[in-house]
């Protein structure tokens, strides 16, 4: 008799049942990069584009904010936003024209604003960036050699998207990635539990916001 196939939310939960190799672990140093909390992404109500979330995905994510402030760890927050023009999407934008696409997110709208539950001090760093990982063609990873860090927690949107995109290209840099659970959400359920899955046997760390918070404090940087 053939087994049923298991969903992508249980494929992960018997992975967290059953870890199939050790954690990369933390490290001495870390930094928060918060993922495309924005507008046209965390309000289902206002926009066509919005993924579900986590109902307080937002107050982890000012949470973890606070507490890598009271270390003096970078807290970076990153948007997605283009010209007028959309020129500066690139190909990226050429798959769709729809008023919901990427390029129609334009620089100053409502769409591109951090949601307005984003508790941001004004230490906290503002990158925008064009593409998909927040290492590319932006001055992350030098903002992360100054501070010496060597673990950084991805938080956001999209679980399959641009919070995948960061940590693989976070893993290639040699940074140790850490994915507070609670703190990324997707579209869809089947795509934002299979990437939990393939971030936690592969990229990262995926690890309850809980468990990350008890985790900063015993950081020796």
């Amino acid at each position: 008799m053939i087994e049923q196939a298991l969903t992508a939310r249980q494929l992960y939960a018997a992975l967290k049942a059953a870890p199939t190799r050790r954690r990369f672990g933390f490290g001495r140093r870390a930094a928060l990069v918060n993922i495309d909390v924005q507008c046209a992404y965390t309000q289902p109500e206002t926009y066509v584009t919005a993924y579900e979330t986590d109902p307080h995905q937002i107050a982890h994510m000012n949470a973890l904010a606070m507490a890598f402030r009271a270390r003096s760890w970078p807290v970076v927050w990153t948007y997605v936003a283009y010209l007028p023009s959309g020129e500066d999407c690139g190909i990226w934008g050429t798959r769709s024209d729809t008023p919901d696409s990427l390029q129609n997110i334009k620089e100053g709208s409502p769409r591109g604003m951090l949601d307005p539950r984003v508790v941001r001090a004004e230490s906290d760093i503002l990158i925008n960036k064009r593409m998909a990982s927040a290492f590319f063609e932006t001055n992350v990873r030098s903002l992360l050699t100054f501070h010496q860090i060597d673990t950084v927690v991805v938080t956001g949107g999209s679980t399959s998207g641009c919070v995948r995109a960061t940590v693989v290209d976070g893993l290639s840099c040699g940074y140790r990635m850490i994915v507070p659970e609670e703190c990324v959400a997707d579209r869809h359920e089947s795509p934002h539990f299979a990437n939990l899955y393939d971030m936690a046997v592969k990229y990262a760390d995926v690890l309850p916001v809980a468990e990350v918070l008890d985790a900063i404090p015993q950081m020796e940087g």
